[in-house]
């Protein structure tokens, strides 16, 4: 059996190049989500410089964005928030059991939020448009829970390989 992990285990860089991609795009988000900031309050004090309308729902749009993508971030870290008070007198075959219902909890999460959030942004997000940039869509601001839900999905996905993984290798094996 363990000949099989050996060939799924060549998808991680695939896992890496994920994680590192939504990585850079939280991280571009926040700079961008400064940099708009700071223009729009220093251009309510200084002439000069623009305070531009649309600052304040472009800001939360990218505020919105890096919310649930570094949510999903945090499932292939396991930085979430658990229960660990009890792990320490149960067995770790039945914490791994615990590990893996959850994540198929939060897979299931998952694909609701890519099913509805998909709805909802062709739907509502579709048929209208930001107030202070009438050109955008509002899907925009409704895109971020479909895409956030597939990066959980791989996550999880990865995740749960790693609990099943752990039953038949063990730590020195691998």
């Amino acid at each position: 059996m363990p000949s099989i992990f050996k060939k799924i285990d060549r998808i991680k860089p695939a896992y890496d190049f994920t994680y590192n991609f939504v990585m850079l795009l939280c991280k571009l988000l926040l700079v961008i989500d400064i940099l708009i900031t700071c223009m729009s309050v220093v251009g309510r004090y200084v002439s000069f410089i623009p305070d531009p309308a649309w600052s304040e729902e472009v800001v939360l749009s990218c505020m919105a964005y890096m919310a649930v993508l570094s949510a999903a971030l945090a499932i292939r870290r396991g930085a979430h928030i658990r229960m660990t008070a009890f792990d320490s007198y149960l067995p770790k075959v039945m914490i791994t059991f615990l590990d893996i219902l959850s994540d198929l909890a939060v897979l299931a999460l998952a694909v609701i939020m890519i099913t509805v959030g998909w709805k909802y942004a062709i739907g509502i997000g579709s048929k209208g448009t930001y107030v202070s940039m009438p050109m955008v869509s509002r899907f925009w601001m409704y895109f971020p829970v479909p895409l956030a839900g597939v990066a959980m999905v791989i996550f999880e996905l990865e995740s749960l390989y790693n609990h099943i993984k752990s039953f038949y290798v063990k730590e020195g094996e691998a």
